[in-house]
């Protein structure tokens, strides 16, 4: 009627792995996230962070608010942004949401 040892061994180390397989649904879980929303946005992130440093002299933007412009003059950390002639605003450069049209640079000519 007493349980021997070696039943009492066998049911602690089934516990054991039983309680592992309870935790991997939940790195299945999180790896999902991850690879659905944390890298995705990350990726763009780093795309907006690229754009905005590649600004220059003559760009056609759209900040964040709805305003078309020309950049006009690029600071460190701001953007003079010509939106009618004549009219200039000063803009934080990370409120640049997208580049409509880029200046290219002048061929040298040989």
């Amino acid at each position: 009627m007493f349980a021997t040892p070696a039943y009492a061994q066998a049911a602690g180390s089934a516990g054991s792995g039983a309680a592992f397989a309870q935790f991997i649904p939940l790195i299945l879980i999180f790896a999902i996230m991850y690879f659905l929303m944390i890298r995705p946005q990350q990726k763009r992130a780093k795309q907006h962070r690229e754009m905005v440093a590649a600004l220059k002299k003559g760009d056609q933007v759209v900040t964040q608010g709805g305003i078309l412009g020309k950049v006009v003059a690029v600071h460190d950390d701001q953007l003079e942004v010509e939106i009618s002639q004549g009219v200039r605003v000063r803009i934080i450069r990370g409120t640049v949401s997208q580049v409509i049209s880029k200046t290219e640079p002048v061929a040298a000519n040989s």
